[in-house]
């Protein structure tokens, strides 16, 4: 009986390592699944650096090698930034990127605030809307916006560009889902202390969602960095090409069969996005995660 005693542990014993053997092999798969991912993910911009290092012939080689034998970096970047204005292009892109989403938290944060904390008739069919509104995409009211554009004169202006873009649903919906976490016992104390509605705003709850707004701020700035589509429309200057155009313009008029400078180009006006994600990844993490907590 004594002897059957102190067997039974044993067993237990076996059953705990076999659980933390089963955890970390767990884990383990999902650290391979996850560096599968990033590698794939870093792929093209690896690609693309490396491609900007090399020489023409050696891109076109037969052998397959992604370090390359022989450096070409000065001349692939001295033909990329002297043939083509690409410091223009980047400065486009910022002041295209910047405007949109200084209009876009103006008007999204009080539109999103209204949805989630005040309560007026029609509130919930108004958000079905807005919902709605991010099924429709920017080629749908593409022709009528440039009809307008071109009868008042403004197309070939930065207000072109920016103008489709200044009401974003997504940023309404995204804010609206991180406000509705914001404890209404705060709001109601500064409505007691004589705050308006958009000091309300401004002052307490705005400052609580830098999360969110980093988050969107990512979203919003890659999106309109990387937007081909409506500037190829409305603009024909190349000193007002925002960097997806102007690569287009680099390619056709400058580099021709060139990969290496326009790698090295794509590199250049590639890096200031790069660069941004990693200074904000996590605020950008932290608005992703919060926008879910009810």
């Amino acid at each position: 009986m004594g002897a059957a005693a102190l067997a039974e542990p044993i067993p237990l014993r076996a059953t705990a390592a076999q659980t933390r053997i089963r955890r970390l092999l767990s884990l383990l798969a999902t650290h391979a699944v996850l560096m599968a991912g990033a590698v794939f993910m870093l792929l093209p911009f690896v690609w693309m650096l490396m491609t900007s290092l090399k020489s023409p012939g050696e891109i076109f080689s037969a052998d397959f090698t992604l370090w390359p034998r022989r450096f070409s970096a000065v001349e692939n970047y001295d033909r990329a930034l002297t043939t083509a204005p690409l410091l223009r292009f980047a400065l486009n892109g910022f002041i295209i990127c910047f405007g949109i989403l200084v209009v876009q938290l103006l008007v999204a944060i009080p539109a999103a605030y209204a949805l989630a904390k005040l309560k007026f008739p029609g509130r919930n069919p108004l958000f079905v809307l807005v919902l709605l509104g991010l099924c429709i995409p920017v080629q749908v009211p593409a022709l009528p916006l440039y009809i307008a554009l071109a009868s008042l004169g403004l197309l070939n202006t930065y207000f072109a560009i920016m103008f489709p873009f200044f009401l974003s649903v997504f940023a309404i919906f995204l804010f609206r889902q991180f406000f509705k976490s914001f404890p209404d016992d705060i709001i109601n104390a500064a409505r007691l202390d004589g705050m308006s509605e958009f000091e309300i705003v401004w002052r307490i709850v705005v400052p609580s969602a830098w999360p969110a707004i980093a988050a969107f701020s990512v979203f919003s700035a890659v999106a309109h960095w990387n937007d081909l589509y409506w500037p190829l429309i409305v603009v024909s200057d190349t000193r007002l090409a925002p960097p997806p155009l102007g690569m287009m313009f680099f390619a056709d008029a400058e580099t021709g069969s060139n990969y290496g400078a326009l790698t090295a180009a794509a590199t250049v006006l590639t890096a200031p996005l790069v660069i941004a994600f990693l200074v904000a990844r996590r605020r950008f993490i932290e608005g992703i995660t919060m926008t879910g907590v009810k």
